[in-house]
């Protein structure tokens, strides 16, 4: 689905963004040298939270209300319910990676998106540890460090690195993920899981990735992404070809030859 253009508000939108992804960064870089006083709580089977995620949303929050009183937030860790997404809303992340963060693997993101009625308009996703400022606005194009970026010209399957996510919140879903696994990495150059889906996404936008797929993600963890790939002349949908869901639910993001090829590739697997 072609997102439509914003008004000139979605620059200030972004501004705002942005100077709410730096600050929770800030926080971040700075508890990270605290991990090992962390206290880590389970959300579920595999999936941690800390006190670090918390306060990076509420400060998250209080600089995106600042900026924009009338504005929704939908969070991960304070305010996860998307039964109603009207008017402007923000989606935010506030570290994705959480299980990189706490153990020092240093690969983790800010993940931040604007949406107005259900349509995407703004995103940015900070890479904490390398300090990659990803950015999108719909109709604007895709940049990384304000430089514009596109999505990988690779075509050909035996070439192509793809990213990928598994399904560790459901692990009913290991055996059709599995079956998948073995049938693309046979076909391609290599398959890379580096365990936040904002970036790999943002990777697929900047043409690290030829693709990149995942059947199990909340829409913080996608929705900035979805923007920067679209708008670096990429295809997202979920895993059965459809439009992704601001619910929750599987994405597939990748240049249009390699989206095409893994949509294909997934079904036959399935």
């Amino acid at each position: 689905m072609l997102q439509p253009k914003f008004d000139a508000s979605a620059t200030a939108l972004l501004t705002a963004m942005e100077r709410a992804a730096r600050v929770a960064a800030q926080f971040l870089a700075e508890r990270s040298e605290e991990r090992g006083e962390l206290a880590w709580r389970a959300k579920g089977r595999h999936d941690f939270v800390s006190d670090v995620d918390t306060g990076a949303e509420r400060l998250i929050r209080d600089a995106l209300l600042s900026a924009h009183p009338e504005a929704h937030i939908v969070g991960e860790e304070l305010s996860p319910d998307t039964g109603a997404l009207k008017g402007l809303t923000f989606l935010v992340d506030p570290l994705d990676g959480t299980t990189n963060f706490l153990h020092g693997y240093p690969w983790y993101a800010v993940s931040i998106a604007a949406l107005s009625d259900d349509r995407l308009g703004a995103a940015t996703i900070l890479n904490v540890p390398s300090g990659d400022l990803f950015t999108a606005v719909a109709g604007g194009g895709a940049f990384r460090n304000t430089h514009p970026i596109t999505v990988s010209a690779i075509a050909e399957t035996e070439r192509a690195l793809i990213g990928t996510g598994f399904p560790f919140k459901k692990t009913e879903l290991l055996p059709q993920y599995l079956r998948q696994f073995d049938v693309v990495s046979r076909r391609t150059a290599g398959i890379r899981r580096a365990g936040s889906a904002a970036l790999d996404l943002a990777d697929v936008a900047c043409g690290r990735f030829e693709a990149f797929w995942e059947l199990d993600l909340a829409p913080w963890d996608f929705a900035a992404g979805v923007l920067l790939v679209r708008e670096a002349g990429g295809v997202v949908t979920d895993v059965g070809g459809d439009d992704v869901s601001w619910r929750s639910g599987s994405i597939l993001a990748g240049n249009r030859v390699m989206h095409r090829w893994l949509l294909d590739t997934l079904r036959v697997a399935a």
